[in-house]
């Protein structure tokens, strides 16, 4: 249990033991800094404690914002500042060197906890300041300021200020007008409850499951009620952020979950479209791995492009200025949010489509509306970083080489071509990622199943790709390495399958896919959350993208087209156990030792 030690004399009235409590807080009263200095000392080293003022008025939710959110080591509100286990020692010593310099007095004459907090910023610690909005947070000196304070609380409605909070920020036009208006009062349902975010998560993939077993009866009743779930699903998706932000319940797990099964869920849901569509007599295999691929090499391209950036310095460029300007007009803001088919969007048109149409059609649309959208971003991006004056650093260009997966035989060939890299002009890395993926796509694209010509592009594509990742990814347009390796990848295995005409040969595709990226997705969540790359022996494990693509090519060459299909059922099957025991170990791992809570208030995906 987490300990808070109230410090200074007690106030008649006050409320703010009993609020303490009520935040799940075991709470000890300290008359100054010596006896706190105590107090701090016996809280069990594995426990949170917090040093909270006591003349402190303030909303309820201002505590808990301040005192129990998991993400942050260190974090103050006025007259309150709280430390995890890893910050202990730091807070600690803030504490010894407060009460040395003479502040350990019968009554404090101003509020300890912020001289606490005072000499953590002095030690630069970086202490976490939720924004606190119209909520309340204040250390009344006198009566007349305390009646001042106590209004103030009384003006703002605690309770609708921590609803409006769940709500992400910044989010889609569907999500924002006709899910979240709903859904934050589900997510306070379910915290009233005692139900926590991952089972909600967990609900929302195995609604999501339904609705593509519902997809795969190939009936017009099954395809409406597929719809209806996918929508029930994305609400429970929304929810479970939402109870996150409502209850404060962050985890490292739960952002894993969050993220893995959003991308688990469409593409099964996908696989479900493609075996409805087959019990009537209609194949569109192709068109769902076409739609996992490019929506896969969307959700690349903006991973690498916000690690390539994340840390840049003189990060400036006119295009970035011109869509601020539109900022300003508002309904730019979402037409441009709208336009780029983010998730509730995009399920809401799956959805509805579903329901009214066929599976071939709702493909036809999705890839339409993706193509689009992955065409407006990636050339706005483009655009930003031809005229952004920018210096990358050492660590964008390590996570832009972890994104790139790339294996022994590139990592080999790169050792080799060092040299001559350095030489080539800061345009080339890309413009050699691309042709050599390319031309590989290219020739299995066009030339008969079995030929050999997919194979000898497949090893210029080795050589190509050790160039490209020769030297450090700092250019301008190396950001775009990691989707187009990407896109070479999956275009191969998918223009292969379809070349083998066989019966299985795109479903076994898409499952290989689908387990590739799998990995893919695996690295960004662990570079998102500091945590790295996978380590070496994985991606050396599973070939690296241009060892999978040689391997591909060559059992194209050397065995029948039923034979193929054999061979890339084996594959899937092989790479989905190795990534996802590794991804499960590690993440469960991370979460069991107390690895810092994340939560993702970004772009929605």
């Amino acid at each position: 249990m987490p300990t808070a030690i109230l410090t200074g004399q007690p106030v008649p009235g006050s409320s703010i033991e009993s609020e303490l409590r009520s935040l799940g807080f075991d709470v000890h009263l300290a008359a100054g800094a010596a006896e706190t200095e105590t107090l701090l000392a016996r809280v069990p080293g594995e426990e949170r404690v917090a040093v909270v003022d006591a003349r402190f008025v303030g909303h309820p939710h201002a505590l808990r914002l301040g005192l129990t959110d998991p993400r942050f080591p260190l974090a103050a509100i006025p007259g309150a500042v709280t430390a995890q286990p890893a910050a202990r020692q730091t807070l600690t010593r803030a504490m010894a060197r407060e009460n040395s310099t003479g502040g350990g007095t019968a009554v404090d004459v101003d509020s300890l906890a912020d001289r606490i907090t005072a000499a953590l910023d002095a030690d630069g610690a970086g202490v976490h300041r939720p924004e606190l909005g119209s909520l309340v947070a204040a250390v009344p000196a006198d009566p007349q300021a305390r009646n001042e304070a106590r209004q103030a609380v009384a003006a703002v409605d605690d309770e609708a200020v921590r609803l409006k909070s769940a709500v992400k920020a910044r989010d889609g036009f569907v999500t924002t007008h006709f899910i979240s208006p709903y859904s934050r009062y589900i997510a306070r349902w379910c915290a009233r409850r005692g139900l926590t975010p991952n089972q909600v998560t967990t609900a929302s993939l195995i609604t999501a499951l339904i609705a593509a077993g519902c997809a795969a009866t190939g009936t017009r009743g099954g395809f409406v009620a597929a719809g209806v779930l996918l929508i029930a699903s994305f609400v429970l998706d929304c929810t479970d952020g939402q109870l996150a932000r409502y209850s404060l319940r962050y985890s490292t797990l739960g952002a894993w979950l969050d993220a893995t099964f959003d991308r688990a869920k469409e593409y099964a849901y996908y696989a479900g479209l493609a075996l409805g569509a087959a019990r009537g007599g209609d194949d569109v295999w192709a068109l769902a791995l076409g739609a996992m691929v490019l929506q896969t090499c969307r959700h690349v391209v903006d991973f690498s492009f916000n690690e390539a950036n994340h840390d840049a310095s003189a990060n400036t460029s006119p295009t970035a200025a011109l869509s601020d300007k539109l900022d300003s007009v508002g309904w730019t803001v979402w037409l441009r949010r709208m336009i780029v088919l983010p998730i509730g969007e995009r399920w809401a048109m799956i959805a509805v489509l579903t329901a009214l149409t066929t599976p071939r059609i709702t493909f036809y649309a999705l890839l339409i509306g993706c193509a689009f959208a992955a065409t407006y971003t990636t050339a706005g991006r483009v655009l930003r970083s031809l005229t952004r004056k920018a210096t990358r650093t050492d660590r964008a260009a390590k996570a832009l080489a972890d994104l790139a997966d790339s294996g022994p035989l590139a990592e080999a060939g790169a050792k080799g071509l060092r040299t001559a890299a350095r030489r080539l002009p800061g345009f080339a890395t890309p413009a050699v990622a691309l042709l050599g993926g390319a031309a590989v796509v290219a020739t299995a694209a066009l030339t008969d199943f079995g030929g050999p010509w997919p194979l000898v592009a497949a090893l210029g594509y080795v050589l190509t790709s050790a160039l490209a990742v020769a030297r450090p990814l700092k250019g301008a347009l190396d950001w775009l390495v990691p989707p187009f390796f990407r896109a070479a990848e999956y275009l191969t295995v998918l223009f292969l399958a379809a070349k083998a005409d066989v019966n299985g040969a795109l479903p076994a595709a898409f499952g290989l896919v689908a387990a590739v990226a799998y990995h893919h997705y695996d690295t960004v969540y662990r570079i998102r959350g500091d945590a790295g790359a996978p380590p070496q022996w994985l991606v050396r494990t599973v070939g690296g993208h241009e060892g999978r693509t040689l391997v591909i090519t060559l059992l194209a060459v050397l065995l029948t087209a039923a034979q193929f299909k054999v061979a890339l059922t084996v594959l899937a099957v092989v790479v989905a156990l190795v990534v996802l025991v590794e991804s499960i170990r590690f993440w469960v791992a991370a979460h069991q030792v107390g690895a810092p809570a994340v939560h993702d208030e970004g772009e929605p995906a």
